[in-house]
């Protein structure tokens, strides 16, 4: 389901830094959530394997934490991206995030065979940290929430 995402930010990330088991377009392995402007909140869309069960008919915790995560990075990225004066393809390479923090709360099961859908709050707590409130629906079912404090990669990432 990641093809409905265009303009993604996770597309503009430098190659090396594209390599994550969440978001990364070249870890062929990866799940290859996609990150989206919507008007002022984010999106992420999103369509589990069946191997990402927990029981029968049930969705993997582990696997909602991931999107929850990722959603929220991808969300500091075309945040600061955007106050920087740029959007996802641009041309511009975009800021790139770490998870300082993540909590989560799961409110339903998710059940397995729907799109699931992050949606993405954006506050600005620091020049280079951001909290990204997510939550995830499956159809109309809010099935989890997160919080997620995202800060600038630091430069010895790249080395």
């Amino acid at each position: 389901m990641n093809e409905a995402i265009m303009n993604a930010i996770q597309d503009d990330y430098p190659e090396e830094f594209a390599w994550c088991y969440g978001c990364g377009r070249l870890n062929k392995e990866g799940h290859h959530f996609r990150t989206r402007w919507d008007g002022e909140k984010t999106v992420t869309l999103y369509k589990p394997d069946p191997a990402h069960k927990a029981i029968p008919g049930f969705v993997y915790g582990g696997l909602i934490a991931s999107l929850i995560d990722c959603h929220g990075t991808g969300s500091a990225s075309l945040a600061l991206h955007r106050k920087n004066g740029f959007e996802p393809g641009s041309g511009e390479e975009p800021p790139r995030f770490v998870t300082a923090s993540l909590h989560m709360d799961f409110l339903k099961p998710t059940p397995e065979g729907v799109v699931l859908k992050a949606i993405g709050t954006v506050e600005e707590i620091h020049p280079k940290k951001f909290k990204v409130a997510v939550q995830v629906f499956a159809d109309e079912t809010l099935c989890a929430t997160g919080e997620v404090k995202a800060v600038v990669m630091p430069e010895s990432f790249s080395k």
